[in-house]
This record gives C-alpha cells, structure tokens and sequence, in this order.
C-alpha cells in the first residue's frame, strides 16, 4: 500500500511517500481502508518530536474515516462506513496516513451517510473536539456570551455554529483582519482582532465580561482569556494553536479571577458515541452543520499539507483524501 511515512522528527520534508506492507489483521483490531482524514495540529507536534512516547518511523494520523476491509471478530462487515478515532492512533500505533489502517475495536465507530468521503473525513476528531469542549467542559446555555479565542481554526468555526444554534452570543477572535468577513459569515456576533491580548475589546462590548471562553491558542493567551470572563464565568483550554505546552509562570490566586473557573479538555474516543456522531453527520447532511473545509489534499501531499498547517494559512479544516 501507499503511505505518508513521518522517517523521523523534523520539518514537513520528513513525511515521504511511500510503500510499505499493509497490516496484518490482529484479533480485536479492524482492517480498515481509508477513504478520508482531517489533519489535526497535534500530528504537527508530534512531527516535530514534541509528543512523548513515539517512535519512528511511524505513520501518523490521529483518525480516519473509510470502509472495513477485515475484522475477525464480525462485529462490522466487510464494507461497512466506520471512523477510527484517537486512542494512540499515529503515535504509539500507526495511523490514518495511508491506502489502509489498523485500529483496535474500541475506538471505531460505525456510520451511514451519502456525504462525499472528503466532507466526512473532516468531522470525526473536530466534532469530538467541539462537542466535548462546548458541551461537556463549558457546559453552554442559551443567552450565554462565548468568547471563542482562535476562531479562525476549524474546532472554533465549528464552535461558532453549534454555539449559535444553542442560543449563544459569539464573540471569535483573528490575528488577520482579511479573516474577519470569514467569521462574520460564519455566525459570529463580533469579531476582534487578537494582538496577543484582547480583554480590552472584549470588555468595550461587555462591560462586566463574558460567560465563558474557548481557549484554542493555549498558554500565550490563557492568562488574557481569564480576564475576559463574568463573575463566576470559565474558561476552557482545548488548544495549543500557539505552540506552546508550559507557561513561564502562573499564579491561580491572581491569574484566575474570584470565583473564575478554568478547565480543559483532552478528548479521547470515549467521549464520543456512534449515536452522537451519526446525529451530527446527518445535521451535516441536510444543511443544518455546514462544515468549513478550507482545502483538500491528496496522500501524496502529506509534507506540502503539513506546511500549509504550520504556516497558519487555513480558514477552517483541511482534509486528505486518500
């Protein structure tokens, strides 16, 4: 089969296209071929040699979505639309990056749809994401007032839609003032420009603050985001857009407001269900979700992908069709 073989750490350039064996088909794994899969900025760290554990060369890929092509247990059949999900997928196994994949069982998740594999490839891990992010950690209400930090990226587009549609106010941030019109036809209430600090703008519009912000940049931001938030509002951190694990210095009794909750979230496939991600997949499908999918690659272009990733250029999610 095809892959796209991260050799070892270093730039995009380490990702080479090549042929290797298909795996061999283990009790309690599925032989999956891929179809479609989104790129996610952890497979961006984990290029760079910034996620422990892994070991190269490895076939990244943190998830999939294509057909069974074998499973030895017949819990699906041969043909069957699955995604496979996290789990260690592209780190401590290979992954998504090639003609066929090897999950466990429990991190597949079956699925109907006549959407185009490209469409489905960019909804299994970004809808986990967002879901687990807005729903589980933030707990969001109707009337609430989100600040979305990093709105641009595809969890906070996503975000922006499912907020809105629960009854939120949106307020999303861009470095790039060429982005803002992205945004706006996107759902967002407000847009601001992020220099690295936004609290002043945030607080021109709500005095008293926000109920809750998506942290999506991460520790450069953080401590910013915190002084955006109402009396007892929260913020959660689910991104690392700013390529930064560890802040330099933090001081909760001082850096988190009086009664200011902070969280994140770190999904796994166990936060998602087959019944939740078939409800979102045919919310896609008639229109409810439109997903922004900024560009699609091909698997022979892993390396330029990666590139396009790390330059910051999308405006929404990139997907690889396979």
């Amino acid at each position: 089969m095809k892959a796209a073989v991260t050799v070892h750490t270093g730039n995009p350039d380490v990702i080479k296209f090549q042929e290797v064996p298909i795996p061999i088909v283990e009790s309690d794994w599925v032989l999956i071929k891929v179809k479609a899969f989104g790129l996610n900025r952890s497979e961006l760290f984990t290029r760079k040699g910034d996620s422990p554990g892994v070991e190269f060369p490895r076939i990244q890929g943190i998830e999939c979505v294509g057909i069974v092509e074998e499973d030895p247990s017949n819990t699906y059949k041969k043909g069957q639309q699955v995604a496979a999900i996290m789990g260690g997928m592209g780190r401590f196994f290979d992954g998504g990056y090639a003609e066929y994949t090897l999950a466990p069982l429990e991190i597949i998740f079956p699925f109907e749809s006549t959407l185009d594999w490209e469409i489905l490839g960019a909804i299994p891990e970004m809808f986990q994401t967002v879901s687990g992010s807005i729903y589980q950690a933030l707990e969001i209400e109707k009337d609430e007032t989100l600040l979305i930090r990093g709105g641009t990226s595809s969890i906070g587009m996503l975000s922006c839609q499912l907020a809105k549609a629960k009854g939120l106010t949106v307020l999303s941030t861009t470095r790039n003032s060429e982005k803002t019109q992205a945004l706006l036809d996107n759902g967002a209430d407000h847009v601001i420009i992020d220099n690295g600090t936004v609290k002043e703008e945030v607080r021109k519009i709500y005095p008293m603050g926000v109920n809750k912000v998506l942290e999506l940049i991460g520790t450069r931001t953080l401590k910013d985001s915190l002084k955006c938030i109402a009396l007892k509002g929260m913020v959660c951190m689910t991104g690392i857009l700013g390529s930064e694990w560890t802040m330099k210095a933090f001081t909760p009794m001082g850096d988190i407001p009086s009664l200011g909750r902070l969280t994140v979230y770190m999904g796994e496939s166990n936060n998602l269900s087959k019944e939740l991600l078939q409800e979102f997949i045919v919310e896609v499908e008639n229109g409810s979700v439109k997903l922004n999918i900024d560009k699609v690659f091909h698997l022979d272009q892993l390396a330029k992908a990666h590139e396009y990733m790390e330059n910051n250029k999308a405006k929404g999610k990139l997907v690889v069709k396979v």
